[in-house]
């Protein structure tokens, strides 16, 4: 999909959300969930609008119940200055992620705070099954929280693979085989009746880390995202880059070093032969012993390949951070960067080389991430 095909499709969803907001709203609503809360006049300066105009947007944006005015603050003399917040129940979105071996959702508000999160620990081999299952957990989720379903204005759904021919079918690894090569963008819509903005896995956990993690220090990072497979995501400037294609960051090896590339399916193959009984991805990170029989060989075999992809990202981005993520236990993400080795350069003296680090994000960063897609690509900047 070309990027006015993709720039028509998305303003077709905003349509669609009964919300529209114009750029110089956005940037109002971006700056203010930036900060949580602010005054006018601090807004004047953050956003670089006239002092006139930001007080014609917030009002505006009062009237149609996005902001509403928060406590007074004193600051030096003179009146205390009426400070402004995202009304946080005037709109809300829906969170989906499915894995090789789980389905996650979750319930975002207006500011993107994750009102909650459900797991249902079945594998999603059937789509029709799945989806069933996806559709009765959210409905369960909106009642819960009381919710007005005409204020989710829309899904982010995330997947493990990778796009192929638009942003609509995804040819996902083998246990997924039966969401492959079809039209998920219409099935969903289809399925849940609200409009759906689709991402794979790695690009949306890269979304949750830069807002609730990593992202709130660093401006550039990559995100690994290891899972079932192994793939990763592009901040660049404090916003995910997607690339033509929607396919930033996703992991090229040859037939013969696929194999050793350091996908948690082959640690779990590795711990298997060696007797642990491993019963998913899931399983390995919440029982992970590095001192399982199978866990060194699999450090030792992986480690050329990881250690490439790291001084390959570090030369191509200058990231600040290269952020170890997806399902990896944290003791073997801390393993796995306790041994990785930047190559050497002339003279012995090198660039200045990016922060390696364990992803920061309380909670799934992927199902964070695609929570707040809808509200990103509908609000804010």
């Amino acid at each position: 999909m070309d990027a006015s095909a993709a720039q028509q499709a998305s303003s077709q969803r905003h349509a669609r959300t009964g919300f529209t907001v114009s750029p110089s709203e956005r940037i109002i609503l971006d700056a203010v969930r930036r900060h949580r809360s602010i005054s006018r006049a601090a807004l004047t300066v953050e956003t670089d609008l006239s002092q006139q105009s930001v007080h014609r947007l917030v009002d505006q944006l009062m009237e149609r119940g996005l902001l509403v005015a928060g406590e007074a603050i004193r600051k030096g003399r003179g009146q205390p200055s009426p400070q402004i917040e995202l009304e946080r129940t005037a709109a809300y979105a829906i969170g989906i992620s499915v894995s090789t071996d789980s389905m996650t959702l979750c319930l975002a508000d207006f500011g993107g705070d994750i009102l909650e999160e459900i797991r249902l620990r079945i594998p999603p081999l059937r789509r029709n099954a799945s989806l069933t299952a996806l559709r009765d957990a959210m409905d369960r989720l909106v009642k819960r929280n009381s919710v007005d379903r005409a204020r989710i204005i829309g899904i982010g759904f995330t997947i493990s693979g990778f796009f192929v021919h638009d942003r609509k079918h995804v040819n996902a690894p083998v246990p997924l085989q039966d969401w492959s090569l079809t039209d998920l963008q219409t099935i969903l819509e289809n399925t849940f009746e609200l409009p759906v903005w689709i991402e794979n896995d790695a690009s949306s956990a890269a979304i949750g880390e830069s807002l609730l993690g990593v992202g709130t220090w660093a401006r550039n990072f990559f995100y690994l995202n290891f899972s079932y497979g192994f793939g990763g995501g592009v901040v660049l400037n404090g916003k995910p880059y997607f690339g033509s294609h929607g396919n930033a960051g996703e992991m090229m090896f040859d037939k013969d070093e696929s194999r050793r590339r350091p996908a948690l399916k082959f640690l779990i193959a590795e711990l298997r032969a060696n007797g642990i009984d491993i019963d998913s991805i899931e399983d390995l990170r919440m029982r992970f012993d590095p001192q399982w029989p199978g866990v060194e060989s699999w450090i030792e075999r992986t480690l050329p390949a990881l250690e490439r992809v790291i001084n390959t990202l570090a030369g191509l981005f200058d990231p600040d951070a290269i952020v170890f993520g997806g399902l990896l236990p944290p003791t073997l993400g801390d393993m796995l960067i306790e041994r990785v080795q930047f190559w050497e350069h002339r003279n012995g003296v090198g660039p200045a080389l990016p922060k390696l680090v364990l992803s920061e994000t309380n909670g799934d960063a992927t199902v964070i991430g695609a929570a707040v897609t809808p509200l990103k690509n509908t609000f804010f900047l």
